[in-house]
């Protein structure tokens, strides 16, 4: 017997169904949030590439970094925003599909750029006297963009996969963008075939966000003993403050992910994901550019000098 399904050629996006009279003022906050992400890690960009005493790989990795938040929140943010104003909230079929892609695509970056940065700090900390022969540009330059390469490669057989699956609807997704979790739900398959496909998703996720958690714990954990083996009290902070900025970003970023995306798909509730999901897709973003400015001492030294400037080159226009 053959059974007649509608063909699903577009999603409705719920966003924040429950606080609908609050849509404008929802706007206006996560507008904010946005501006301030864009200005916020646009200014970090700058001054790393601007400043020659932030042209170290420390900082290279940074504004790796800050490039990608930009672009994960540009790929979530600006659908989000469009959807708060108007009545149809509806994104297409491929749209869809492209940014659940994008999204898992540079956040895979994302992580795989924080188990590079470690290394970063593993070398420069336990091997001082060989750091500027191991961290070459060259090196620099092969590492971010393995990064990128790791993240597109993590995603494609996941992205196929939901890509040939039948939607046939009901095509309401609980949430305020394509994620993997409300998008699979919508498939018209058995419970066996889910299973299988929550795996992959699942081991992918895995693979790259633990793999990169655990180097990043195994090189800290050497920073550590290295660090305080150090005889001076003023060594051992210097050396730790070097670590802060790295290790509040890395915090901040697995905290989140790991309890949205490495567990079954079947053992989390879409309400509650969608507010951990705002921390991970738009308080994380707006905090880092100020966690590289308040916690970092040569950044914060490099805007205090470059606001000094620019306030002198306008009293002397005056």
């Amino acid at each position: 017997m053959e059974m007649n399904y509608t063909i699903v050629t577009e999603f409705v996006l719920l966003s924040f169904p429950h606080v609908h009279q609050l849509e404008i003022f929802l706007f206006m906050i996560f507008l904010t949030i946005y501006v301030l992400t864009l200005m916020g890690n646009t200014i970090i960009l700058i001054l790393i590439g601007t400043d020659y005493r932030l042209h170290t790989p420390m900082y290279f990795f940074l504004g790796n970094f800050s490039f990608l938040e930009i672009l994960i929140t540009t790929v979530v943010m600006p659908k989000l925003l469009q959807n708060l104003l108007s009545d149809k909230k509806t994104i297409s079929f491929a749209g869809c599909l492209t940014q659940a892609y994008f999204y898992f695509f540079l956040g895979g970056a994302e992580f795989i750029l924080i188990a590079a940065m470690s290394f970063d700090r593993y070398s420069a900390i336990c091997n001082p006297l060989r750091y500027s022969n191991v961290m070459t540009r060259r090196v620099c330059v092969y590492i971010a963009l393995g990064s990128w390469f790791g993240g597109f490669l993590a995603n494609v057989l996941p992205t196929i996969i939901i890509y040939q699956l039948p939607f046939c609807g009901p095509n309401i997704i609980n949430h305020f963008f394509c994620d993997s979790t409300p998008l699979l739900r919508l498939t018209c398959i058995d419970a066996q075939l889910f299973e299988v496909i929550e795996f992959i998703n699942f081991f992918f996720a895995t693979l790259v966000i633990m793999t990169s958690l655990l180097l990043t714990v195994v090189a800290y954990s050497f920073i550590t003993v290295t660090i305080l083996k150090i005889p001076s009290t003023q060594e051992r902070q210097k050396a730790f403050s070097t670590c802060a900025t790295h290790i509040t970003m890395a915090v901040l970023g697995y905290g989140s992910t790991i309890f949205l995306y490495v567990r079954p798909a079947k053992s989390t509730s879409l309400e509650f994901n969608k507010f951990v999901s705002v921390l991970n897709t738009m308080v994380t973003p707006v905090l880092n550019p100020f966690i590289f400015s308040l916690r970092n001492k040569k950044v914060h030294m490099v805007v205090r000098d470059a606001f000094n400037k620019r306030c002198c080159q306008t009293r002397e226009q005056w």
